[in-house]
């Protein structure tokens, strides 16, 4: 038996005026983003009770995770200068390993069940990365960069010691291993800069 086709339908027009839907996305950048579920009904080695806080840290790691990758790009287009090609090379295998990194903790936000962050305001509420300045010379990107890094290993540690006390030893052991690739990071940056 056919189906008969179904008629197309249209979007809603909205009626609001342009003042109104301002209004409306200046409230939805000065909320906090909040963790939404997948509404799914977990039983995972996380008890349910300390998934959310588990989450959320994630949240904030994959937000510093994936702004220090759009800057560590940025720097990577821009450096110039006698060390080009050896800071080109670094900062390439640099923002790609980010790169990989965003996705793992985000796969893990949604192995948790709650949903990944998106959109740069999001990840601009939620990170400590400062990523909105203008070119600077190579020499001051790459030292803001190996700041940056350090900035970020703290960071990981601070949710790693929580993803521990939850008794989340996959979310702590994978950012205990972030500690180390940030820390090391940190190192070959400053290292370059050295006369």
């Amino acid at each position: 038996m056919a189906k008969a086709p179904q008629a197309s339908r249209k979007p809603p027009v909205s009626k609001a005026p342009a003042a109104a839907k301002s209004v409306k996305a200046s409230a939805r950048r000065s909320a906090a983003p909040k963790l939404e579920g997948d509404g799914s009904t977990l039983n995972t080695s996380v008890d349910s009770g300390v998934r959310e806080k588990v989450a959320e840290a994630l949240t904030k790691a994959v937000a510093d995770s994936y702004t220090l990758y759009a800057k560590t790009l940025g720097v990577h287009w821009n450096v110039q200068g006698p060390s080009f090609f050896g800071l080109h090379k670094l900062t390439d295998a640099q923002y790609n390993e980010l790169h990989q990194a965003a996705d793992a903790i985000a796969e893990r936000i949604r192995a948790l069940g709650k949903l990944a962050p998106t959109g740069n305001e999001t990840f601009r509420a939620l990170t400590v990365i400062e990523n909105e300045a203008p070119h600077k010379p190579t020499p001051e990107m790459i030292a803001e960069l190996a700041r940056d890094n350090e900035t970020v290993a703290r960071r990981m540690s601070e949710f790693a010691e929580l993803a521990d006390e939850a008794g989340d030893l996959f979310s702590h052991d994978m950012l205990v291993a972030r500690i180390g690739v940030h820390e090391e990071n940190a190192w070959m940056l400053r290292s370059s800069l050295a006369q």
